[in-house]
């Protein structure tokens, strides 16, 4: 059994603990406004770039003069993961549950004989792959967002992808990341980068129905148009995945301090039956000791 000063102790350090969960919550609390307003912001806006490639993309699908992003290789033997994380922890199972459907799909790929290659972007996420898939991680990118995430954060990750895509190191590349829905929902979700996707049987060309006339030709536009709109799905990505960290933190601190308060107030409860015990226990000492006088 615990002895009263132990238990104080203990209590001291879990009052400790309480503070700097509260603390962290409300920090995270004043970041996810932030965060959030950036992710609902930049979504109209890729949602609508997506379209018009789908548009520019529908007339020039299976054509040999389509730009290698849009085409790919014509083969899917080689797949490129982006995984997206946090740098610090604290967020509950944010940074898991991307690593958990990473793991998944590398495992999956594998079983078909596919060749699979990963990109990390987060401390969190090279770190945990590190130990079981460093030699088929190509490069890793941190401090990220440290400040708030910028697009010109989220160009250098583009650049890289397709640098490394010209040069034929793979066919098809996803990226993995957290969207979010509300501060204790973020949805794992996984996004095709190369080749840019081409929706089926899309009959809205993004336009509003009209046909145009394009100048440059349809070709150099999308060859300009689709790094870009790498660059503007890798910056989405990174968006989502900010805000979804903030909500997890807040949720995963929220529920962190209760618990320490339940536990404090167990302990003291513990503490004050002990110590009553203790007084107890000397009164019938001193009684005792009275009476044999």
């Amino acid at each position: 059994m615990a002895t009263l000063k132990e238990l104080r102790n203990r209590i001291r350090s879990v009052t400790a603990i309480q503070k700097i969960t509260s603390a962290q919550k409300v920090v995270a609390a004043s970041r996810l406004k932030r965060a959030q307003d950036a992710a609902t912001a930049a979504r109209p806006y890729a949602e609508r770039m997506e379209r018009m490639l789908t548009s520019l993309a529908k007339s020039m699908a299976g054509l040999p003069t389509a730009p290698p992003l849009l085409a790919g290789t014509g083969k899917d033997q080689t797949y490129l993961l982006v995984v997206v994380t946090s740098d610090r922890g604290l967020a509950g199972g944010l940074n898991s549950s991307v690593l958990r459907e990473a793991r998944r799909q590398i495992r999956e790929l594998t079983s078909q004989g596919k060749t699979v290659k990963v990109i990390t972007i987060g401390r969190k996420g090279r770190d945990s792959l590190r130990r079981d898939a460093a030699k088929i991680t190509l490069g890793n990118f941190v401090e990220i967002g440290r400040r708030g995430v910028a697009f010109s954060e989220a160009s250098p990750v583009a650049e890289d992808i397709v640098r490394r895509f010209e040069a034929g190191e793979f066919d098809v590349a996803r990226i993995i990341f957290n969207k979010f829905r509300s501060a204790i929902s973020q949805i794992v979700t996984t996004r095709q980068l190369v080749p840019a996707p081409v929706p089926e049987g899309a009959e809205d060309n993004g336009l509003g129905g009209a046909v145009y006339e394009f100048e440059p030709e349809e070709e150099e536009i999308l060859a300009e148009l689709l790094p870009r709109n790498m660059a503007i799905q890798i910056f989405t990505a990174l968006l989502e995945n900010a805000a979804s960290e903030q909500g997890a933190r807040m949720t995963a601190m929220d529920n962190s301090t209760r618990n320490a308060g339940d536990l404090i107030d167990s302990l003291t409860t513990l503490r004050n039956r002990t110590r009553q015990a203790v007084i107890t226990k000397e009164l019938i000492e001193i009684i005792s000791g009275a009476e044999a006088l």
